[in-house]
Parts: structure tokens; C-alpha cells; sequence
């Protein structure tokens, strides 16, 4: 090419990308434009990023007592005419989301008229106040609504919209018909106060009058386009997990609590952590929710961008058990090969896989019999995680939450009081026993995946 026909191309780009630039996408009622990117955050064109798990509820069957209250539910139909508002706490961030709706278990197609979301007032959780200005449509194919068959999940278009890592996002939904059965996706142990009105307010900045709910529905993930070095961890696990006892609105789970520390680190820890627990969860039988080998490749496989699991369920398979010395064999023995089994398939994925030991319930009056035999199932499933080399890595939780006067016990100044599950504090010690070093980048060792 010569110097007069570069020249001329240079200028026709030139030209070009000013008419490019001056051209800028209609906003919809109560949408805000775009931010500038900013300088962390990858944009859509460019090849080294790709979607990142950020928030996750594992979705579950709604039963009557955490069903939407009166008049949201019916005799046969739910949130008819409504507007549902809910706010996440997100792991990572970036200036582009995507949001995942469940119908797994729903009865009946599901119909999402509007979806938008937007920025909780002053950041809190559990508002159903936005912040002004930052509402933005969600769309799905170009449409603003879309119909989700049983069984199905559907995910929006990606949107941008910059969110901030550790920071709250608000979901509002509009379903104007409703869904026509009372089996319902959600998940009842959110710890976040949700909010139900009568009609479409989408856009409204606030809902006065509302009916608040403390359980998630129908909303299982957010995905963030994040660089390629942003991985995300999945946590596979029971109540002690969901957070039962933890501050309703509060976001102090351990998973949160060990989110914090790693973007409070000195080191380049780059990893989003999901919270896929749900109470009641059992490894091996269905319970409250499908068994933790049912939905590995639901909560964690199929999730975006994980590269690392960690494995803390195992209390309420003894729990629910008989307690005699055959039954919590078995059930020890059936335990570790349910363990095994997340593992290989893990693996075959090139995802590591983190065994936490499984914390103590003497005193708890459903799960501690007097002869000790399930104590006895405990003891003899966390030497395996510790000793058996199987996983990956060992996390402690059992060290750091027992009693040292008394091991079979929660520490006092822990136990939320069931002598099962934790306080905030407890939970703090949790994610303090995680070691830091678990979440730095690096590759995987000859062999990984064999088995």
C-alpha cells in the first residue's frame, strides 16, 4: 500500500468511528446511560474475559409455610399481578451482567412480563427503595419479557450496567399473569427481605406499602463478563452454609465473610464465591431440595466460570439417619463415596475440589444420641477428608469451631444457640480457617482430571 492510499484509509476510519461514536442506543422510561468503562473492567469485544458466576441461590421447591404471602398466592396460581423487588450481594463486578431465572421446579410455564434492575438505595440489602437514576430494562432475545418452561432456566441478554464487587443489586420483576400452579421456584433461606406489591411498579422507585417476605423467588443467579484471571469458587453445602443464624440482611454467611477477606488480601486473589447451600441439604437423599450428588451438575458444573469447589455438607445425612452403629456406618461409608464421586466429576472439568471438615452437634437435641454413634460418624468422615489425600486441599472448619474442653461440642461463644448451627462470630471463624492461598492463580498439576 503507498503513503497517499494509507493516508486516505486513515482518514476514512477516522471518520467512521466519529460517526460511531456520536450514535447512542434509545433508553427506555427510567433508564440511565451507560458509565464510561471503566479501566478493570473488560468490554464485550475483547477475547481474554468470559462470564463469571457472581451471586447464586440454589433453587428449590417452595413449601407451603415459604410460599408468597396472602394475596400473592392462590388456590391455583402465584404472584399474579405482581411486583416482586429483591436485592443480592454480589462477589464480582464488572460493567457488563447477566441474570439467571429458574423454573426448575415449577408446575407451570413461567411468564416474566418486565424485568429490570438497578442500584438499592445507599447500597443497603433488603431494601425495596432503588437509587435514582440507575434502572435499567433487562431484556431476553431483544424482548422484555419471556416465558420460562418447567424445568427450564432462562438468561437475559447481556446488559451494561457497572456493579461494583461486594456490592448489593436490586431485581424487580413484573408478572402480569402469574404462574398458573403453586409449585414455585425459590429459595427460602435467603436472609434478605424481599418485597411484594399488587400491580406493575418496575420502574416505581419505591414501594410503599409493600408486603415483605424473608425468602428469594424465581432469581438464581447474576454473571458478571469479567478477565479471564477471575475465576469463580462454588460451595456445595447444608443451613450451616445458607447462614442459618447469620444477620437477616446482614450478608455475613461465611462465604460472604471470605469474599471480604480475600478482597481485603494483599495478594492477587481474583475468585468469586457462590453460595450453593441450601437448609435441610443432604449429600445422598432428597430433602429440603434435591441431594447434593443430584445437583453438582446444576449448582456447580454448569455454573460460569468455576474453577475451584468447596465440599461442606455431610451433618444432616447423620442427623436424619438412625442412631445405631449400622446405620451411621453406612451412612459414613456412603458419605465418603459421595465425596469421591464430586471429586472425580470435578475433576474431569479441571475444577479443584476442597473437602472442609464437618463441624460439631453435641448437645443438639435432633442430631446427638447419647451413645455418641453418629459423633462417631463424624469423627470417622472428617480423618477421611483430612488423611485420605482425595481432596485437593483440607479446610478445617471442625478445628476451628469446636469446644477444646469439650470437641464434640460448638465453642460457646460460637454456637447461635442449637448447639448446631453458628452466630455471626461463628461464621467469621469459618472463613477465617480458609487459607488464602487456596484462591492464587496456578496450574493444575500433570495428571489432574485422571480420577
Amino acid at each position: 500500500m503507498n503513503r497517499r492510499s494509507s493516508l486516505i484509509s486513515l482518514i476514512t476510519a477516522g471518520a467512521l468511528l466519529t460517526s460511531l461514536a456520536a450514535v447512542t442506543p434509545a433508553l427506555g422510561a427510567g433508564e440511565t446511560a451507560r458509565p464510561a468503562r471503566t479501566a478493570h473492567a473488560p468490554g464485550p469485544e475483547e477475547r481474554d474475559a468470559h462470564w463469571v458466576a457472581a451471586w447464586t441461590s440454589m433453587p428449590q421447591l417452595t413449601e407451603p409455610s415459604n410460599m408468597p404471602p396472602a394475596p400473592f398466592t392462590q388456590e391455583d396460581s402465584v404472584l399474579t399481578d405482581t411486583t416482586l423487588r429483591q436485592t443480592v450481594h454480589v462477589s464480582a463486578g464488572g460493567d457488563h451482567i447477566r441474570l439467571r431465572f429458574s423454573n426448575a421446579f415449577g408446575g407451570a410455564a413461567l411468564p416474566l412480563t418486565k424485568v429490570s434492575v438497578a442500584l438499592p438505595l445507599d447500597g443497603r440489602a433488603g431494601t425495596g427503595a432503588i437509587r435514582e437514576g440507575t434502572t435499567r430494562r433487562v431484556t431476553f432475545g431483544g424482548a422484555s419479557s419471556v416465558t420460562v418452561p418447567a424445568g427450564a432456566q432462562a438468561v437475559s441478554d447481556p446488559l451494561d450496567f457497572r456493579l461494583a464487587p461486594g456490592s448489593n443489586l436490586t431485581a424487580t420483576v413484573y408478572l402480569a399473569t402469574g404462574q398458573a400452579s403453586t409449585a414455585l421456584t425459590s429459595h427460602p433461606g435467603s436472609r434478605t427481605t424481599s418485597y411484594l406489591r399488587a400491580g406493575d411498579h418496575v420502574q416505581d422507585p419505591d414501594l410503599p406499602g409493600a408486603t415483605t417476605t424473608d425468602h428469594w423467588y424465581l432469581l438464581s443467579g447474576v454473571e458478571a463478563w469479567s478477565r479471564s484471571t477471575t475465576s469463580a469458587t462454588a460451595v456445595l453445602g447444608d443451613s450451616l452454609t445458607d447462614g442459618r443464624g447469620s444477620t437477616t440482611n446482614g450478608n455475613d454467611r461465611w462465604p460472604d465473610v471470605l469474599q471480604e477477606r480475600l478482597a481485603a488480601g494483599a495478594g492477587p486473589v481474583r475468585t468469586s464465591v457462590v453460595n450453593q447451600a441450601a437448609g435441610g441439604n443432604r449429600l445422598l437423599d432428597d430433602g429440603l431440595g434435591p441431594n447434593g450428588l443430584a445437583r453438582l451438575d446444576r449448582d456447580v458444573l454448569a455454573q460460569s466460570g468455576v474453577d475451584r469447589l468447596i465440599v461442606f455438607e455431610g451433618v444432616n445425612d447423620f442427623g436424619t439417619a438412625a442412631a445405631t452403629p449400622a446405620a451411621q456406618k453406612r451412612t459414613a461409608d456412603d458419605v465418603i463415596a459421595a465425596y469421591d464421586q464430586i471429586i472425580t466429576r470435578a475433576h474431569a472439568l479441571g475444577i479443584r475440589v476442597y473437602g472442609a471438615t464437618l463441624t460439631p452437634f453435641g448437645g443438639n437435641t435432633g442430631y446427638d444420641d447419647p451413645d455418641g454413634f453418629r459423633e462417631g460418624a463424624r469423627q470417622s468422615v472428617n480423618t477421611w477428608i483430612r488423611t485420605s489425600g482425595r481432596f485437593d486441599e483440607v479446610i478445617d472448619f471442625d478445628r476451628a469451631a469446636r469446644d477444646p474442653q469439650s470437641p464434640r461440642a460448638l465453642r460457646p461463644s460460637l454456637d447461635v444457640g442449637d448447639h448446631l448451627h453458628l452466630n455471626p462470630a461463628g461464621y467469621r471463624a469459618l472463613a477465617g480457617a480458609v487459607p488464602e492461598r487456596l484462591f492464587r492463580q496456578s496450574p493444575l498439576p500433570a495428571g489432574f482430571g485422571y480420577n
